[in-house]
This record gives C-alpha cells, structure tokens and sequence, in this order.
C-alpha cells in the first residue's frame, strides 16, 4: 500500500457525558497518499465526527491520529497548514461572484494580494468557471457552486483534502461534474477522503472504501474486494409481464429467488455464470415465457450494506 497520508489508531469520541453515546467506538484508518479513500456509512454512522477531527475541529477522547505526518491534537496548526475542506453546505458568499470569494479565501489564509488573485484565477480555469468568475455566486448551478466551493478548499493547496458527502442535494449532471473536479485533483497528487452515503459516489471515486457503522470500521477494501466478499455473483431476469413471475420462479434451476413485482425482476445468485445464463435463457424459452432482459452482475454496494449492517440505507439522503 501507499504510504499513509492519514493514519488512525483507536480513534474515540464521546458525546453527552457519562452515560452519552459513541460516535467514534475505536476507529482504525490508513489512507495512501495520492488515493481517494472512501468512508462509507448511513447518518450517525461516524463519518463527519471522524472528518472534524482529521481537520482539527474536534479533539478526540482517545487514539493517535495523524495526518500528513502531523498529529492533530499536538500538532493542530501543521495539519491545517497541509488540509482543505469541503463541507456538506457550501462555504460562500452569495453576494460576491466566484473571483471575489476565491480571493477573499486566499487573503483569510494569509496569501498576498498579488497572490490571492493570482491563485484564484489559477482555480477558476482549473474548475471551468473562468467565464463566471464575476457574477454573483447566487446565480450559479448547484455544480457550479459546489464546484467553486471545491476550488475555494484547494486555496492553498493542500496536501490532503477532506470531503463531507459533497454532493448533497445536486442532481447527477452536478454530481458528475464534481466527480470529474475530484478525479482531476487526484491525478495531481491531493490525497481525498471521501465521507459518502451516496453508494454510486464511492464506487466510481473510491480507490479503497472503509464501511463505518456506529462508530467503527467494519469493512475494507477496494470496491471489487467487498463485493466479492459480500457473495456470489447474481442473474437477474427482467420478465415481460409481472403475471408469470410466479411461473418463473417455479421453474428456474435455481434456489434463493428474490422477486421485485413493481420491477417484474427475478434475481437470484449463482456459482457457475455461464451455466446459470444458459440454463435459465433454455428454460424460459422452453415455457413460452418472455423476458425483456437477462443479465450477470456483481453484488452491488447497496447490496454490500445490506449485508455489513443489516440495514436498507439505500434510499438514505443526508439531511
């Protein structure tokens, strides 16, 4: 593995006193530097209380936590010096256009005026906002802000850059574009954490994902190994009419069938692929039953959650 950008050993955090709850129960993380690591969990899983401490806005109870080299309790003002930040809200003024706010950042991390302008316009092109860098962020996309909020974190160049699910509320030409920015940086050398419960978020960022669930890590792995570790692989079978589903089953030369009527989907999981797709195209052929699509996949991380918690945190959104 890489060397460690962020390491964290036994990580505890406690709120409300005696008697109060976990938020972080021993946490253990090692993140390479240059990687997008994802930490994967539902709300109150740990995740943001594990991102304020890696950036020093929350002192931990217990445990040795460095980041970029530094540890965040006695070395708190070198590990800002080398971190940026996005947050699940947006850090901006509305009133100010993208310029501005990139070099009124600059100038509250200390930079030149030179400088400051200098760098903002250096993120302007890297993000694809030269072009609206006067007008006023209020009358920006929800992309474009998170996007210019993205840049406004890279300010100073920071070593290691922590993002807090920071697609919230965006519609998927926005996450898209974010996802992009993410990937860009990255091929630069910026070391990401990636705290999500966006599924599709981890897989297409994630180089490695860690599986947080009240207050520990209780998977990881890259997003292959975790699917394969979840179980078989899966056929599904998309029927033409939700009234022979029942037939379907009855028939299928498999066992464990799960049935979606809404979707009229049979899924199922199997060991031998080829023979599993063979045998299950001849059989519903032989009985004159139609199907729209018939298809081999990998458990998805829906499915990985499913199994690791034992909870549908699927249709989950961050509040």
């Amino acid at each position: 593995m890489a060397e460690a950008a962020i390491t964290v050993e036994g990580a505890r955090k406690k709120y409300g006193g005696k008697g109060g709850a976990h938020a972080l129960d021993g946490l253990d993380l090692r993140v390479g530097r240059g990687t997008v690591h994802g930490v994967l969990g539902p709300n109150g899983a740990g995740k943001t209380t594990l991102v304020r401490i890696l950036s020093t806005l929350l002192r931990p109870d217990a445990g040795r936590i460095e980041v970029a080299g530094h540890d965040v309790v006695t070395q708190a003002y070198a590990v800002r010096l080398r971190i940026g930040l996005l947050g699940q809200h947006a850090a901006l003024d509305e009133e100010l256009g993208g310029r501005e706010n990139l070099e009124l950042f600059g100038r509250l991390h200390h930079l030149g005026a030179r400088t400051a302008r200098a760098r903002a316009g250096e993120l302007l092109e890297r993000f694809d906002l030269a072009g609206t860098g006067r007008r006023p962020v209020r009358a920006y996309s929800g992309g474009m802000r998170r996007r210019l909020d993205l840049a406004a974190s890279l300010i100073t160049e920071p070593e290691v850059l922590f993002l807090d699910e920071p697609t919230t509320g965006l519609d998927p030409r926005g996450r898209s574009e974010v996802w992009a920015a993410v990937r860009s940086l990255v091929g630069g050398g910026t070391t990401v954490l990636l705290a999500t419960q966006h599924l599709e978020e981890a897989d297409q960022l994630a180089d490695r994902i860690s599986v947080v669930d009240a207050g520990r890590v209780i998977a990881d792995g890259t997003a292959d190994e975790l699917k394969a570790a979840t179980g078989a692989d899966r056929i599904d079978v998309v029927l033409r009419d939700a009234g022979q589903l029942g037939a379907a089953v009855a028939l299928l030369p498999m066992t464990a069938v799960s049935v979606d009527p809404d979707r009229r989907l049979l899924s199922a999981p199997v060991a031998d692929r080829m023979a599993a797709l063979s045998g299950v195209v001849q059989a519903l052929q032989e009985a004159g039953i139609e199907a729209e699509d018939v298809a081999l996949r990998r458990p998805t991380l829906d499915e990985v959650f499913l199994h690791l918690t034992g909870e549908d945190h699927r249709v989950k959104e961050s509040a």
